[in-house]
C-alpha cells in the first residue's frame, strides 16, 4: 500500500493508503495514533480507582487511568508511568488482561490493559497542563452497575472491567 501522511499531530496523524487488495483497488483513510494504556487499578481496600476526567466535547468522564504511550515506548512502561501520573498511586505489579482495537478499520490506535495491584499512594497528581481530572474510588460491584446501566460509557473502562468480571467468572 502506498501511504501519504496529510496530517501529524501531538498525538495522532492522518494518512491516506492507496492499494490493492484481492484484486481490487482501495483507498483507506487511517488516523495514525501510537496506542495506549490503561490500567484497571484496585487500591488496598479492593475499591477501583477511577479518574473523573473532562473530555471534550462530551464533558466529564468517568474512566480508568490510561495514556497515550510515548514514541516506541513499551505499553507495560507506560501503565506504570500512567497510573502514577494521574492519581499519584504506584503499582507493585500490573498484568495484562487485554489489548483491543477501540475503532478498527480506520483508526491504528490498540489499548493495552491491565490489572494493576499492591497500590501504594507515592505523590500527588502528575498532570500535563491540558488534563483537568480527580480520582474517585467505587467498588468493583458499583462500577459493574453504572456499566449495565449506561452511565459508563468509556470504551477502555467497559472492555477491562467486562473481561476482568468475565476472567474472575464474576460476570
Amino acid at each position: 500500500m502506498k501511504k501519504e501522511k496529510i496530517y501529524e499531530g501531538k498525538i495522532l496523524g492522518l494518512s491516506v493508503y492507496d492499494g490493492i487488495i484481492e484484486g481490487r483497488k482501495v483507498k483507506r483513510e487511517m488516523i495514525e495514533h501510537r496506542g495506549a494504556a490503561a490500567m484497571l487499578a484496585f487500591d488496598e481496600e479492593g475499591k477501583v480507582i477511577l479518574v473523573k476526567q473532562h473530555r471534550f466535547p462530551h464533558g466529564y468522564v468517568l474512566e480508568i487511568p490510561a495514556g497515550t504511550l510515548e514514541k516506541k515506548e513499551d505499553p507495560l512502561k507506560c501503565a506504570y508511568r500512567e497510573l502514577e501520573e494521574e492519581t499519584g498511586y504506584k503499582a507493585k505489579k500490573m498484568t495484562h488482561l487485554i489489548t483491543y482495537y477501540p475503532s478498527i478499520g480506520y483508526n491504528t490506535e490498540a489499548i493495552h490493559c491491565y490489572v494493576a495491584t499492591n497500590l501504594k499512594k507515592i505523590a500527588d497528581l502528575s498532570l500535563d497542563d491540558d488534563e483537568i481530572l480527580s480520582v474517585v474510588k467505587i467498588s468493583l460491584k458499583r462500577l459493574l452497575g453504572m456499566i449495565k446501566s449506561g452511565k459508563i460509557q468509556d470504551s477502555k473502562t467497559i472492555c477491562a472491567v467486562l473481561t476482568y468480571a468475565v476472567k474472575k467468572k464474576l460476570y
